[in-house]
């Protein structure tokens, strides 16, 4: 479960940063009509059962465990991120990233606590990766259960499931386990970020593709995306 994904975008890019890129969407979401509906299903499954289950999981979890659980989760991802930062030969990077897996692994206890804070937690995935090679993120698409993507993204999504630990377990009932602990704890984590969505008086669905497909084009860029391109959009 990946819902969180809606509002992960957001909390990542903060209101102020996505102005003037109207007509850029209109032109990277033809699919509006689908995504929309998409957008209502995933809204709905999550005002209903999955942020009921992260408001009661960070309400009853001492603040010491939710800490082990995030790192734990956190040492999992880094795996995925090595990988990428590899394949973008991005080998200093890899070999940092590369070293908080082996040290928050053993010396972490599993990754249960972070001893690599020293070193600095990236971001990368497959479909950054693919990005990094030219590939174009293609329209705008709403998951479900992931929310925001793209056809670029989806396919990253994919992608890394084959060098992530929970995406290569081989027993599906401890698969679909895992991943829904990683995603009602990353849910968790995002309830009091939420409230800016929650008290702003806007149209929900285009922040959140607005937001996404901006940060996603810095995270290809690493932070520094090609600013001609949205000029020659519009």
């Amino acid at each position: 479960m990946r819902i969180f994904l809606l509002f992960a975008s957001l909390l990542l890019t903060g209101c102020s940063s996505i102005s003037g890129l109207s007509k850029y969407t209109e032109q990277k979401d033809p699919l509006e009509s689908f995504n929309r509906g998409v957008f209502a299903f995933n809204y709905t499954l999550d005002r209903a059962v999955i942020k009921p289950v992260a408001q009661g999981y960070s309400e009853i979890t001492p603040t010491p465990v939710k800490n082990m659980v995030n790192n734990f989760f956190s040492n999992l991802d880094d795996v995925v991120v090595t990988v990428n930062d590899l394949l973008q030969f991005k080998f200093r990077q890899a070999a940092s990233d590369g070293s908080r897996v082996i040290f928050n692994s053993t010396f972490g206890v599993l990754g249960l606590f972070n001893v690599t804070t020293e070193l600095e937690k990236h971001n990368e995935d497959f479909g950054q990766t693919l990005g990094y090679w030219g590939v174009s993120s293609g329209p705008y698409l709403v998951l479900p259960f992931f929310g925001p993507s793209s056809v670029r993204d989806g396919t990253g999504i994919y992608g890394d499931s084959f060098v992530s630990v929970i995406g290569r377990t081989k027993n599906m009932s401890a698969r679909n386990r895992d991943w829904l602990a990683e995603g009602v704890n990353t849910r968790a984590g995002l309830l009091e970020g939420e409230k800016v969505l929650d008290e702003a008086i806007i149209d929900r669905y285009s922040f959140i593709r607005d937001a996404f497909l901006q940060r996603r084009q810095s995270l290809v860029y690493d932070g520094n995306p090609p600013k001609k391109k949205f000029e020659d959009d519009e």
